[in-house]
């Protein structure tokens, strides 16, 4: 009786629990789709923007190295044009200007770019540069080439508040360049071998040329208590704050190498990053000898 007169309401009854089953079933499959679709979407986009990040590091790091090599081919054109200049200016010659005899060999430079003070060259390195000042933008040619166009490698300056010729310390910056670029050949001072062949520097100013010797090379940090503020030192108020400053960069001497200087003695100091210690510098001071 019952499956003959009930068959098809339990049929229904049957049928009403199975399709909200398969209801719920494919639901669950849209929102499935429905997610692979989002997970595909948030993938291209991920793979899109790491493959521009990517390009994009890559351009930046190609155009570093042009740029670099750009630059050291023109320093030694630079280099060139001083090397092969006349020692002497002909006696008709005029200064470059007022008040300013340039000497001969830099005057080509000088006239392109007046912000130019010297040049700085040591043998056996690739230090061979243009030096330049600029007291009311301080810093500018840290990232900055000759031709006053923005670069990585910058050109070597001194501090602003030297006064070329009457200063008892001149303060040169250089970017600490890999493969010897810049101030990077300073890092061979590390070693007294190396100090012992290269005991001298060359600095020119415009008016003049000049050598000198090395007295010291340190290691220190900046931005510290701890550091050595050896920029800081540019006139001698007197022959016991001369003595304290060289006293101090003969204690955090790497070696010594016997040379003293004297108050009244001139002073030049090169300045460098140095990677072993946070924000460390590599100082190279040396006394101007003739």
């Amino acid at each position: 009786i019952f499956y003959g007169g009930h068959q098809d309401e339990v049929s229904r009854i049957l049928q009403g629990l199975i399709r909200p089953e398969k209801a719920n079933g494919t639901l669950q499959m849209r929102k499935d789709r429905i997610m692979r679709k989002y997970q595909m979407q948030i993938c291209v986009i991920a793979a899109v923007a790491l493959l521009g990040t990517a390009a994009f590091c890559g351009f930046r790091i190609y155009h570093h190295y042009a740029q670099r090599e750009k630059q050291t081919e023109v320093f030694k054109q630079m280099a060139e044009l001083v090397e092969n200049a006349p020692e002497e200016s002909p006696k008709e010659d005029t200064p470059v200007s007022e008040g300013e005899d340039v000497l001969e060999k830099y005057k080509e430079l000088y006239l392109q770019n007046e912000d130019m003070v010297g040049w700085l060259s040591i043998d056996g390195t690739e230090i061979n540069y243009p030096v330049m000042q600029t007291p009311n933008n301080p810093n500018f040619y840290l990232k900055h080439n000759f031709e006053k166009e923005y670069s990585d490698l910058g050109t070597p300056y001194i501090q602003e508040n030297c006064t070329i010729a009457e200063s008892d310390n001149l303060l040169i910056y250089g970017h600490h360049i890999k493969g010897g670029k810049m101030f990077g050949a300073l890092e061979d001072y590390k070693a007294k071998s190396f100090y012992e062949q290269h005991k001298t520097i060359r600095f020119d100013m415009l008016t003049e040329q000049a050598e000198y010797e090395i007295i010291s090379v340190f290691k220190t940090v900046e931005y510290s208590s701890e550091g050595f503020r050896y920029y800081d030192f540019v006139n001698a108020e007197n022959a016991e704050a001369f003595e304290e400053y060289l006293s101090k960069c003969k204690e955090l001497a790497l070696y010594d190498t016997g040379i003293n200087a004297e108050y009244g003695d001139k002073l030049l100091t090169l300045s460098t990053c140095e990677y072993s210690a946070p924000n460390g510098r590599l100082v190279v001071v040396a006394k101007r000898v003739s």
